[in-house]
């Protein structure tokens, strides 16, 4: 029976023979859980056994009066936006760490709580939750102690970009540079990585809730129309670019809103063009600390980098156009891995099945 390697040439322990004698481990395992978490500041995605189970937004909806919540993911999104004064929506992470402790507490509940009537039951709950690279000491901490609040009997901690290099297939162990750059919600994350480590990293908190902004604004100094955060969203799915000029444009895109001037509803069109000069300024700042984290990489790192060229992921490599804005700017080679959205997720599910084997894990004990 050959051995399994992940990630390593060191021998793995085989596996005796089955005699059909040893002791049952189904109660013990029906008991034990094990979870990799993705806590963005936008979308929150869960692994349970190597398959995603929630998928759901970063956002709570609580009882003014109660204090209670009443909903968590996409009911509470449902509600953002459109809420009276008993009720009120909060999004629990800033620029990818906890604000709100307390509804990040009744956040992560009620998402595991989606995994089914089982989270009851739970004696030995294990989780894997990713991080931003620059996050600090006391952010750490609240990490943690939300955790604690679950039940959580295991915890460890995983950088963004080292989970982004893992979900992508990438052999973080070898002694070979790559970069990663991985635009999420509330940071972009870029790092160079080798030998299971972070040689050197940018964290900027310019990402997509900053290009949602710029949008709301633009619509607001150019249209003279007021809209939400969730239409500028659509408006970024539908119709954003990170360049004027496409191969395959995509089609005008209607937005309603409320005039300025009169304070009636309207509609008017907008194009990725548009959008793309709305754009311009916070793009530009991610291509600066691109630069910048190239600029600090080692030398034997750079020539590596230059044969293997850049990866983009999170949800701002789905944004038309940013690979080959970002490939022009650096003269380098952009791969937009299959799934970006969730390749961070992934990573964090393979650390979560090896966390004796990844030094770079973080646990209470290094905290």
């Amino acid at each position: 029976m050959p051995d399994i390697v992940l990630f390593s040439n060191r021998p793995q322990r085989r596996a005796r023979p089955k005699t059909g004698n040893e002791p049952s481990m189904g109660l013990f395992s029906f008991f034990r859980q094990e979870l990799a978490i993705d806590l963005g500041t936008a979308n929150t995605l869960i692994i349970q056994d190597d398959k995603v189970v929630v998928d759901e937004p970063s956002i709570v909806a609580i009882d003014r009066k109660t204090n209670t919540t009443i909903a968590v993911g996409k009911r509470a999104m449902q509600m953002h936006e459109k809420t009276h004064e008993d009720i009120k929506t909060v999004r629990p992470l800033k620029d990818g760490v906890i604000a709100d402790f307390q509804a990040a507490e009744s956040m992560i509940e009620g998402l595991i709580g989606m995994i089914g009537k089982r989270r009851r039951f739970f004696s030995h709950l294990k989780m894997v939750i990713c991080i931003p690279s620059g996050i600090t000491e006391v952010e750490k901490r609240a990490v943690f102690d939300s955790a604690d609040h679950v039940d959580s009997k295991e915890t460890y901690l995983i950088h963004e970009p080292m989970a982004a290099a893992l979900g992508i297939g990438l052999n973080v162990e070898e002694p070979v540079g790559n970069m990663i750059i991985d635009i999420g919600g509330g940071t972009t994350e870029i790092a160079v990585i080798a030998l299971s480590g972070i040689v050197c990293d940018q964290s900027i908190r310019i990402a997509g809730d900053e290009l949602t902004n710029d949008i709301v604004s633009y619509m607001k100094r150019q249209h003279n129309i007021l809209i939400g955060e969730r239409t500028a969203e659509q408006i970024k799915i539908h119709v954003g670019s990170a360049l004027t000029e496409l191969d395959n444009p995509p089609e005008d895109y209607p937005v309603n809103g409320r005039d300025l001037m009169t304070g009636i509803p309207k509609q008017i069109k907008v194009n990725y063009m548009e959008i793309a000069h709305a754009l311009d300024k916070s793009i530009s700042k991610i291509e600066d600390a691109i630069l910048k984290a190239l600029e600090l990489t080692p030398p034997e790192l750079a020539a590596d980098i230059y044969r293997t060229g850049l990866y983009l992921t999170g949800g701002g490599a789905l944004l038309r156009g940013l690979d080959k804005r970002i490939a022009t700017k650096t003269k380098l080679n952009v791969h937009i891995p299959e799934d970006p959205l969730r390749a961070v997720v992934r990573g964090t599910g393979i650390a979560l099945k090896n966390t004796d084997r990844f030094a770079f894990l973080i646990d209470r004990r290094s905290v």
